[in-house]
């Protein structure tokens, strides 16, 4: 029987012919990531575990993104134990204020990840490579320390679901209403560590930045990562970026898969997930009676160029709805510079919204937009738990970019239609 995708990868990593679903294996890293919040607690494991350096220092990444810049003196603490680190073992992918930017936008930009890796990283999110043709999942900060230290990782070998996806998507959905669909369909335990592996023709159609927002997003499934087939599409977004060959896995045509689900692109709507799941989705046109008090445009899910542009055309020379928080965040200093050069940043403030600096701190109830009892807002985030963004009696409702920007001229989850 021949083997999936990330399946090869894993075999090829860990030097072996062939590799099975269930099979546990060692396979070498090419990348070990960790944020402000969960490299601290790698670090003081690294010491616990009598580790005195890093396997390859130019093999680990350290991004401060979380709570930079610092909101408070834990984080300046966490931020400052980050920075000694890195320091002392000359890391040479360190991301401080100024640099830094939403780790997993950050990583594929700058081209620190590329077709091929197998990469670990200590924050659920670190799936979204797998748009780059890459084997990438989160781990626990223990396994952070051991990756930094060894340049190696256990793993159990996933099974894998096919998406099969064909037709090309509305121009008012993108591929946040993708993976909240898929979600909706099967679960957030429905492709429990498995591999969400999408194909077919629609895979092809879609850019660079709907792959990394659809597989940002297989965690919230369950999968232990997803991944995208490498074409021309992603050998072009490589191209004078990557810091590696990339290396071009393709699964063989007798690969096994648990099953094959079909998603017909042109059949997407705009789609929103309700509180308190991200499986809990219905169309945004069925939510117009919802009040909101906040929008939140960025995250590791939906801070890109793609993103940016999306919330530009529609707020352009409009005003946001009286009473209504609007907050843009783009992924990275290099999008908030572009945005800035393109003249997006002053009709953003035009509009009635605010800026910030790349920062994840609104999308896990850190900072730059925690909610009160009884606020609702909708997000372009990853996740809607109880209390994700502030209060627990708050609630949280995810979308795109099209949705949460139309959703902020009226002050209700609205459906975008263009004019």
């Amino acid at each position: 029987m021949g083997m999936t995708m990330t399946q090869k990868i894993l075999a090829a990593k860990a030097g072996l012919d062939n590799v099975e679903a269930g099979q546990l294996i060692s396979a070498k890293l090419d990348i070990v990531l960790g944020n402000d919040i969960t490299t601290p607690v790698a670090v003081n494991e690294f010491k616990k575990a009598g580790f005195n350096s890093v396997f390859d220092k130019n093999k680990v990444a350290i991004v401060l993104d979380h709570f930079v810049p610092n909101k408070d003196i834990k984080a300046a603490e966490q931020s400052k134990t980050c920075r000694e680190f890195a320091c002392e073992h000359c890391v040479s992918h360190f991301y401080d204020v100024g640099k830094m930017g939403i780790e997993h936008a950050l990583l594929p930009e700058q081209g620190v990840v590329t077709a091929g890796d197998c990469i670990i990283g200590a924050d659920s999110h670190t799936c979204t490579y797998g748009a780059l043709g890459a084997f990438s999942t989160g781990v626990g900060s223990t396994d952070m320390a051991a990756g930094m230290a060894t340049g190696m990782a256990w793993f159990k070998v996933p099974s894998a679901i096919k998406f099969n996806l064909t037709g090309k998507l509305p121009n008012n959905c993108s591929g946040k209403d993708v993976i909240l669909t898929i979600i909706g369909m099967i679960g957030v335990d429905g492709a429990l560590y498995k591999s969400m592996e999408f194909t077919g023709d629609g895979a092809h159609s879609l850019s660079m930045d709907d792959r990394l927002c659809i597989c940002n997003m297989a965690i919230e499934a369950g999968a232990k990562n997803g991944i995208f087939p490498v074409d021309s599409v992603t050998l072009e977004y490589l191209k004078g970026r990557s810091e590696r060959p990339p290396v071009v896995f393709e699964a063989d045509a007798d690969a096994e898969y648990e099953k094959t689900i079909d998603i017909d692109l042109r059949k997407i709507v705009p789609t929103v997930a309700c509180p308190h799941l991200p499986e809990n989705t219905r169309p945004a046109s069925e939510l117009g009676n919802i009040k909101i008090d906040q929008v939140v445009i960025g995250s590791c899910t939906n801070g890109r160029m793609e993103d940016m542009e999306a919330a530009y055309n529609i707020l352009k020379g409009k005003k946001v709805a009286d009473g209504i928080r609007v907050i843009i965040i783009p992924g990275t200093m290099q999008i908030l510079r572009e945005c800035v050069e393109r003249g997006w940043y002053t009709a953003f403030i035009d509009a009635g919204a605010v800026v910030s600096t790349p920062t994840c701190g609104p999308c896990l109830g850190g900072y730059m937009g925690i909610l009160a009892a009884g606020e609702r807002c909708i997000a372009t985030t990853n996740r809607n738990f109880v209390g994700r963004m502030g209060h627990v009696d708050s609630e949280v409702y995810l979308a795109s970019p099209h949705t949460a920007a139309a959703s902020a001229l009226t002050g209700y989850i609205t459906e975008y239609k263009e004019a």
